[in-house]
């Protein structure tokens, strides 16, 4: 029987001598004193912000409060508080990073989704933490009798907050009766009817001169066919205003023409009723009698 060959034992590996790891050390002393002070400097940082980072983020400078954003564009006719509702809504009222990227657009938005809002004009970030938030409000222009109270419009038939207005507040405006849609949204949401489109943009057309001409009311009734508006004065006259602004028909007097009419002869112009929707006659020539 053969014997097989005896494996050999492989040499074993040189160790590296003390004087190889000496001489790579002073070789790299400089990279490897960077790299331990970098070393240090990081587990240092870290250590402090584990103590120290909440205090720091908390501190009022660097953290945006309700009380540090200034509003400003707000109408008169706005009774509410428009900040504390837009940042209470948006849940952005318990304090926010001003290191935050999104912080200027979550602002904007906040304020922009406010029923009073009609658009953000421009949200300024300062430093320590402030903000500056300018806005435009949307104006009531008519009051639309909906079940047994008012819903105050805009001139694009926005639904409004009614409960900033008294019931003397709302008696000065336009009052818009015949409607019979509900809104189709919440407040700041249009109403949803093309009817309450046309009647919010006629009580636009008059709203500056209404208190004056003693109108009170506006409502639809139906001429030749097609849906238009009379208005109602105090002593009860009634005035055919005709269709909509930009919904004339052909030969129809623009919105313009119509209200320069009826503040020439007065809601009492007419007999009984006045019709704002035909060209106005020119007065006939006297005839002379003739000589016998």
């Amino acid at each position: 029987m053969n014997t097989p060959p005896s494996r050999r034992k492989p040499p074993p590996e040189a160790e590296p001598s003390p004087g190889r790891v000496a001489a790579f050390v002073a070789e790299h002393r400089a990279g490897l004193a960077a790299l331990a002070v970098l070393v240090a400097a990081v587990l240092a940082g870290w250590a402090a912000w584990s103590r120290f980072g909440d205090g720091t983020r908390a501190h009022p400078d660097v953290v945006l409060l309700p009380d540090a954003v200034r509003l400003t564009g707000v109408a008169e006719w706005v009774k509410g508080d428009m900040k504390v509702e837009a940042l209470r809504n948006a849940s952005l009222d318990q304090g926010l990073p001003l290191d935050d990227p999104e912080l200027q657009r979550r602002l904007a938005r906040a304020f922009d989704i406010h029923p009073w809002v009609r658009r953000v004009v421009s949200v300024e970030l300062m430093h320590p933490a402030a903000a500056v938030v300018e806005v435009e409000c949307r104006e009531p222009v008519a009051m639309v009798a909906w079940q047994d109270g008012l819903l105050a419009v805009d001139a694009e038939a926005v639904v409004l907050p009614s409960a900033d207005f008294t019931a003397a507040a709302a008696a000065r405006y336009p009052r818009v009766t015949g409607i019979e849609s509900s809104p189709q949204g919440t407040e700041g949401f249009p109403w949803g009817d093309a009817a309450v489109e046309e009647a919010a943009a006629v009580a636009a057309a008059l709203g500056p001169d209404w208190a004056a001409l003693r109108l009170v009311e506006i409502r639809p009734v139906r001429e030749r066919n097609l849906r238009m508006w009379e208005i109602v004065a105090a002593d009860g006259n009634r005035i055919l205003f005709g269709s909509a602004p930009g919904r004339e028909t052909a030969g129809e007097p623009p919105a313009a023409a119509k209200l320069a009419r009826l503040k020439e002869l007065g809601p009492t112009g007419g007999d009984g009723r006045l019709d704002l929707t035909g060209e106005p006659r020119e007065p006939s020539a006297p005839r002379s009698i003739p000589a016998g």
